[in-house]
């Protein structure tokens, strides 16, 4: 293995042989593009590697009679419990000899999360002994040495490094992917507009074998008028994104995968103006499409045996004298006319075209991921995604996948008795409804108007981004739920799909 990986270096354990080669490397005026990264974090098999030990609390007796006697009387010194991401460095003749890591009683990666700062600049480190999940123990490694710091003009610190166990590729594409999207979510707007992310979407893509159009002028007002309306008031213009993948193996008749991304780079409110404290992090707007286009990256990097869609709609939510405004009415691809009751509940807008032409497509299975509502962040807070179904199996799945990932999802009910408060006069829709219960439900409500009967359908109200730092989370754009998504495909695969 490669001591540093980089998004869009070769991949000679992606299935078929397939090369990432260039993903990330298209150049323009300042260099590379600011979203691509590297796992800098890693060191290859042939560094010379201090020991990690990992232990629970009640673990840490066993651990202090294997340890040479002078660094079990330290570590009994310092009182070390082992609680959930505690690190001790041992001491050595030549100064650190290794470290220890406490799990407390938590499981998945969030307690590795703490080593790479944790650990002194310069530390290499391998783990020592017996690991619950390798995979859970080089993810929470990565994804707690991720900083964004490229806009500094003096970079912080680097974190401590990992020599990864072997098996653990696919923590690594997960690691490197989560990276990529918290790098588009954390990019400001001004660097980061409705073309930027278009073209990001098709730089990460097209190396990996997709297929992808972007979808921007007259074309993008027939298709899609409802972003094309979205997009009116901004000097910059609306894209869609549009991209398909087939695994090599994956016949006519492989399940269709479809996801679709809320990709709002800033969001004003539009005439219905956020006060200036609520605009401070509607950057992450777009953080609904980053999440899809990870989702979609490591479908294709795992080689799941499917046929795979993305949708992304690219849009800046602006004030200008052709913005839409209240009360406006819009005619939506479906060609249900919607009563602009609220300018600044544009996401639904953005994700009802992509819906649209997403379900009529038929797939055996249809996520989409917004950051939409403020109002299932009241009901759930930062740290917990709603999730709205149309299926119970399916949201059993999603549930169980959540798990499994060590994220938190709850489902919220896709209540039908409140459809009737979305009912329009003189047109069908409101956007909004004049009650000030029930948003996030009203608001999957509306998206729910625009799927063609029988679709299978998933949808990820999420906050996308940190407020506070902990363990392998650091403050600003999180890739909220990503693992979620790729384990619940997983899943349904594993029901469903059965091998030639």
């Amino acid at each position: 293995m490669q001591g540093r990986s980089r998004i869009g270096g070769p991949r000679a354990w992606l299935p078929g042989g397939v090369s990432a080669a260039a993903a990330g490397e298209r150049r323009s005026g300042d260099g590379l593009n600011l979203w691509a990264c590297e796992l800098d974090c890693l060191a290859g098999a042939d560094a010379t590697a201090k020991p990690i030990h990992v232990v629970r609390p009640a673990g840490v007796p066993a651990l202090l009679e294997t340890l040479p006697v002078p660094a079990a009387a330290f570590l009994r010194g310092t009182g070390f419990a082992a609680g959930a991401g505690a690190v001790a460095l041992l001491p050595g003749a030549d100064g650190v000899a290794g470290a220890v890591l406490g799990l407390g009683d938590q499981s998945g990666p969030a307690p590795f999360g703490a080593l790479p700062f944790g650990l002194p600049e310069g530390f290499v480190g391998r783990y020592e002994g017996p690991l619950d999940s390798p995979a859970d123990a080089v993810l929470g490694f990565c994804l707690g040495a991720y900083r964004f710091d490229r806009l500094k003009s003096a970079p912080g610190r680097s974190p401590a490094r990992l020599v990864p166990p072997e098996g653990t590729q696919g923590a690594l594409a997960t690691a490197e992917t989560t990276w990529l999207v918290r790098n588009l979510i954390n990019l400001p707007a001004n660097l980061l507009g409705p073309n930027e992310l278009a073209q990001a979407a098709s730089d990460i893509l097209q190396p990996l074998g997709a297929t992808v159009e972007i979808i921007a002028g007259g074309d993008l007002a027939a298709s899609y008028p409802l972003i094309d309306a979205v997009g009116a008031g901004s000097v910059r213009p609306p894209r869609v994104v549009r991209a398909t993948w087939r695994a090599p193996d994956a016949q006519d008749d492989a399940p269709l995968i479809s996801l679709c991304g809320k990709g709002v780079c800033f969001d004003t409110g539009g005439y219905d103006l956020k006060p200036p404290s609520g605009m401070l992090r509607m950057k992450k707007d777009m953080g609904g499409a980053a999440i899809a286009l990870g989702v979609a990256r490591l479908i294709i990097m795992a080689g799941l045996p499917v046929r795979l869609e993305i949708r992304l709609g690219c849009v800046e939510n602006s004030i200008s004298g052709n913005a839409m405004r209240p009360l406006d009415v819009l005619r939506s691809r479906r060609g249900l006319t919607i009563a602009v009751a609220n300018t600044d509940a544009e996401g639904r807008l953005v994700l009802a075209d992509l819906l649209a032409e997403a379900s009529d497509a038929g797939p055996d299975l249809l996520l989409d991921f917004a950051t939409l509502t403020g109002a299932a962040r009241v009901a759930l807070g930062p740290e917990v995604a709603a999730l709205f179904c149309n299926d119970d199996a399916l949201a059993a799945n999603i549930e169980t996948a959540s798990r499994t990932a060590h994220e938190s999802v709850w489902r919220l009910p896709l209540h039908a008795a409140y459809a009737s408060l979305l009912d329009g006069q003189g047109c069908d829709l409101n956007n909004v409804s004049d009650t000030p219960y029930a948003g996030a439900v009203l608001a999957a409500l509306f998206l729910q108007r625009f799927l063609a009967p029988g679709t299978a359908w998933g949808h990820f109200d999420l906050y996308a981004w940190n407020d506070g730092a902990r363990p392998g989370r650091p403050v600003g754009g999180e890739a909220q739920c990503m693992r979620t998504a790729v384990a619940a495909v997983a899943r349904r695969l594993s029901r469903t799909h059965v091998p030639a």
